[in-house]
């Protein structure tokens, strides 16, 4: 029996037919895998929350309503329906029904004209994929491709390529492009009978619309679901309930929200279907309402816009992103993204300047610095309220936004050194813009934005390591998976506890009393001309950045970080953070008490009597023993006093007087502050003092200065000082010839000559400081 099948079909393979059919196979697979199936849809872009929840969504590049649907959206119900109605055969066949083909054929030409057809999905996909004129010849070419179809993708993938395709009226192309412009879900929440008025449209795109058409369509659609019935395809109360389900449908908008972070992506990843982005939903339209909502209030003192950014410490993913308080007011540039507008931070950036100082060792919380008016060659800062407080601790100088202390504290550290943290920390415009900055850089000298600023500050949530936020979703993302160290753990706890401080100049008025506070460490700022006002603040699950203003750079008189920013800030936190376990940061190993003189935050030495406890980085901090007492030998009366050469056998005495720094004596002088003077040094002494610490310190004019003068103006140039404690009289000199003895605290003016002019001061213990000038004609 065997051996006579082999015959014959050895005997059929030497037959013509026989070679002509493996011929054709022959060739078509070799076409087939030369000139593979081209599948290139243009898909419109949808920006998804972390749950997959469509955020917004982008026309395609064709101007099509054209949603990718994902397999997993493909519900059994959609499926069912979906065959039944179009090819009952799907999971059967190689992409053609030759028993549909042979009754089509059979039926038009029995009854002369087009009866039924017999394409299958696949071959639906084909045509939908390349639409061509229907003759007999792209006919056949549309079998040879479906065959093809078959060859290069799964049954799964060819139903895919369907329901994103099918036409739906208008621009509308895809189930799940109708599924949401006209029921507000997607395919995998749809009940039967809107499953069932999706599949009956595509036939009819144009007599069957929703919206327009509705009592028509709910009639072609139970004649579906009656069908269904009798087809046993769903059970009898599932039909029954489709029946009697209304259609109350019409075309909607396509979803629009959190249009300045679907913005971002879509230009970053332009030719992605579906972007999973980090944001949450829920999260998201409540930190846009409230933005919206306190905009609303703030313009009744012409302050227009705001922006926030919400950031999840754990994984630095984005969980809100809100660029302006609406998107479509054009009044003050809503399309604008102030998350990545470039603004002037105000004094925003002081925790980082502080927390490297710490990690430097330069100074501790407790340290004493001088808040009085101080001249850096030239730049002359004031505090936010035009206040100066004498002496001042580190801590206190950060928690009430400080200026001068901030400016001396970069001038100590090196301004490149602050430059060098901010680059690690990936502040694009500081990068360009830093061979032109200089110590303002910590009032607002520099360009900055939301963005970076608030990467910045969950640095000190992260135990000082810095990592740029993702905005898009990593289920499984770990905590901190690349991150680079810009501070250490210490250095940001010690600021954390600074920041978290609940009596400070910055909390809004009477807000403690009106709000419950969140427990969170926050910083505010306010630029110049008061055109920006900042508040950012972290606890250990979040950061959020918050910006106020006007894009259009107007400044507003009522505009501060504190003031403005705050509120906002606060309201945020107790929105979305309002159930937060309350755990908070604890203290690194490294972060160890030490005792310190309350006079100047060094360590005692034998003078000092009032000991407070300090927060010092174990093998980091200084160990500078405390100087804000000096020893000087006076005669009885304190009215004269001696140095070792002129130390009289008896009639003196030893006594402490406080070592004050000649800015200190100075700010004292001119707020007529009393303080103890130091008396004069024995007249009768011969010695000359050339010491080179607590030499005068020269403030006007400023070193290197041009000064312009005219010939026809006898014009004068101030000539000022600063001294320490024991120092009455000074004396200037003018290249090196003796101008004028002064008083220490009194300015002595001049008129300059052309030319370059070197200046001295010298006090009476002979310390000196030069400065040179050039003096021009105009």
């Amino acid at each position: 029996m065997i051996e006579r099948i082999k015959s014959k079909l050895f005997s059929f393979l030497k037959t013509r037919w026989a070679k002509t059919i493996l011929v054709f196979l022959g060739v078509f697979f070799l076409l087939n895998f030369l000139f593979p199936p081209k599948i290139n849809v243009h898909y419109s872009t949808i920006v998804t929350d972390s749950n997959g929840e469509i955020l917004h969504a982008f026309l395609s590049s064709d101007e099509k309503w054209r949603m990718f649907v994902e397999l997993k959206e493909i519900t059994p119900t959609l499926r069912k329906a979906i065959l039944a109605k179009e090819d009952k055969y799907f999971q059967y066949h190689f992409g053609v029904n030759p028993v549909a083909i042979c009754r089509a054929v059979f039926n038009n030409i029995t009854k002369k004209r087009r009866t039924s057809g017999a394409s299958t999905i696949t071959m639906q996909v084909v045509r939908m994929l390349n639409p061509e004129e229907r003759t007999y010849w792209n006919k056949l070419s549309e079998i040879l491709r479906a065959i093809q179809l078959e060859i290069f993708y799964s049954k799964d993938e060819i139903l895919q390529m369907y329901l994103n395709l099918v036409p739906y009226g208008s621009n509308i192309e895809g189930i799940k492009s109708a599924s949401y412009l006209y029921f507000q879900k997607s395919p995998d929440r749809l009940s039967l009978a809107e499953v069932t008025t999706l599949v009956i449209i595509p036939n009819r795109p144009t007599s069957l619309k929703l919206g327009t058409k509705n009592p028509l369509i709910v009639e072609e659609r139970n004649k579906r679901l009656k069908t269904f019935q009798a087809e046993q395809l769903f059970d009898n109360q599932s039909i029954n309930d489709a029946l009697r389900e209304p259609l109350l449908v019409f075309r909607h908008e396509a979803p629009k929200n959190a249009p300045h972070l679907s913005l971002r992506l879509k230009k970053q990843f332009p030719d992605e279907a579906i972007i999973v982005s980090s944001v949450k939903k829920a999260t998201q339209a409540k930190v846009e309402q409230m933005v919206a909502n306190y905009v609303n209030r703030t313009r009744v003192m012409n302050i227009n816009n705001a922006a926030v950014l919400v950031i999840n410490n754990q994984t630095m993913q984005v969980e809100a992103y809100i660029g302006s308080a609406g998107f479509n007011d054009n009044f003050d540039g809503g399309q604008v993204d102030g998350v990545q507008a470039v603004r002037s931070p105000g004094s925003a950036l002081k925790p980082i300047l502080y927390a490297t100082a710490f990690d430097k060792g330069i100074i501790t919380p407790k340290n004493i610095i001088n808040d009085v008016p101080t001249n850096f060659n030239g730049f002359e800062p004031e505090n936010f309220d035009r206040k100066f407080n004498g002496k001042v601790s580190i801590e206190f100088a950060l928690a009430n936004s400080l200026n001068i202390p901030a400016v001396k504290v970069v001038r100590d550290l090196g301004k490149s050194t602050l430059i060098e943290q901010l680059k690690k920390a990936d502040f694009q415009t500081v990068k360009k813009q830093e061979k032109d900055l200089g110590l303002s850089i910590v009032l607002g000298g520099c360009g900055v934005t939301l963005e970076e600023m608030t990467q910045l500050y969950a640095a000190f949530a992260n135990e000082g390591n810095w990592q740029k936020v993702t905005m898009l979703y990593d289920k499984d993302v770990k905590k901190k998976p690349s991150h680079t160290p810009i501070i250490s753990a210490a250095a940001s706890y010690l600021i954390t506890d600074i920041l978290a401080q609940i009596k400070r100049p910055d909390l809004p008025n009477n807000f403690d009393y009106t709000y419950r506070l969140p427990k969170i460490a926050w910083k505010t700022g306010t630029s110049f001309g008061r055109r920006d006002a900042w508040s950012i603040g972290f606890n250990k699950k979040y950061t959020i950045g918050v910006w106020v203003g006007n894009f259009s750079g107007e400044g507003v008189p009522e505009l501060s970080g504190a003031e403005i920013a705050t509120p906002l800030l606060f309201q945020i936190f107790n929105t979305i953070d309002y159930n937060t376990s309350g755990e908070w940061f604890h203290q690194p190993n490294a972060v160890v008490s030490r005792q310190v003189c309350a006079e100047s935050g060094d360590l005692p030495s034998d003078y000092c009597s009032n000991k407070i406890l300090d927060y010092s980085i174990k093998g980091i901090s200084h160990t500078r023993k405390c100087t804000h007492l000096k020893k000087f030998y006076v005669n009885l009366s304190e009215s004269i006093s001696y140095c070792t050469q002129c130390l009289p056998v008896s009639g003196y005495k030893e006594k402490l007087y406080t070592n004050l720094a000649p800015e200190l004596v100075s700010f004292y002088e001119q707020k007529h502050i009393l303080y103890e003077k130091i008396p004069t040094h024995n007249p009768n002494c011969t010695r000359f003092f050339k010491i080179a610490n607590n030499a005068p310190i020269i403030t006007n004019p400023n070193n290197g200065s041009e000064y312009y003068i005219s010939k026809n103006d006898s014009q004068q140039i101030q000539l000022s000082c600063q001294t320490s404690n024991d120092v009455k009289e000074v004396y200037w000199y003018l290249n090196d010839r003796l101008l004028q003895k002064t008083l220490s605290n009194k300015p002595l003016f001049f008129a300059p000559t052309v030319g370059k002019l070197k200046i001295s001061c010298t006090d009476d213990k002979g310390r000196s400081s030069n400065i040179w000038v050039i003096v021009k004609e105009e």
